[in-house]
């Protein structure tokens, strides 16, 4: 969580961040000098309808790894057991071909509070996870499982995801993760509040502007009107 708001003000923002668009916040980014804080577009929505996903980022690392299916994955359940109220846990660890979790670890996330959750990585289990109405992204699908070839080797601290303008995007705990149909960004902690004042307004003006179109106003006349959109 980041530690400006208070829990319940954190929540409040979080649910206002539910209400605008990814590239308005992207826009938003620029204007501050932010710039590459996109994720790459190989993160998609599963399952396709997963909808919208807006939360205080709690990263877990990983790593591909070889080792006896027998050992499990300890650390796998102590970060999800750390995971909190409105967070969306990030798993970062370059995952190659395996799932990093399905429906129970999923269930287990969401019980702590969770509201989703981003995967640098594969995930299974998807028709459960729709009825479970977890929202997830993540890189692809498969139905291998992740014991003895990626495990989890820390969590709580800042992690590097695949960028969308950048070779990589560091995402710090309590960034605000958001995700929907446009892609995924993320949003340091520090400019949270700023950041979602601004893109409301912005959104508040495509209202307008999409209003006056269906009225008859010509896009010459609504970019004279309104500027860039």
């Amino acid at each position: 969580m980041p530690a400006a708001p208070a829990a319940r003000d954190a929540e409040s923002v979080r649910r206002r961040y539910l209400a605008v668009d990814s590239s308005n916040v992207a826009d938003v980014l620029d204007e501050l000098g932010l710039r590459d804080q996109g994720l790459a577009p190989s993160f998609r929505p599963f399952p396709a309808g997963a909808g919208r996903m807006a939360g205080w980022a709690a990263p877990i690392q990983g790593e591909m790894a070889d080792y006896p299916g027998d050992q499990k994955d300890p650390r796998k359940m102590e970060a999800c057991a750390a995971l909190t109220p409105g967070s969306v846990s990030v798993w970062a660890g370059a995952g190659e071909g395996v799932c990093f979790f399905g429906e129970l670890i999923a269930i287990g996330m969401a019980e702590r509070g969770c509201v989703g959750a981003l995967a640098d990585g594969g995930v299974r289990d998807l028709p459960w996870l729709g009825r479970l109405g977890f929202p997830v992204y993540a890189r692809y699908r498969t139905p291998v499982q992740s014991i003895g070839r990626w495990r989890v080797v820390g969590h709580g601290e800042p992690v590097a995801m695949p960028g969308a303008t950048s070779a990589e995007v560091t995402v710090n705990p309590g960034d605000l993760i958001l995700a929907d149909e446009d892609g995924v960004i993320a949003v340091p902690a520090d400019v949270a509040v700023q950041v979602l004042e601004r893109a409301e307004a912005l959104g508040a003006r495509e209202v307008e502007i999409r209003a006056q179109l269906e009225r008859g106003l010509s896009l010459a006349d609504a970019l004279a009107k309104f500027g860039h959109v």
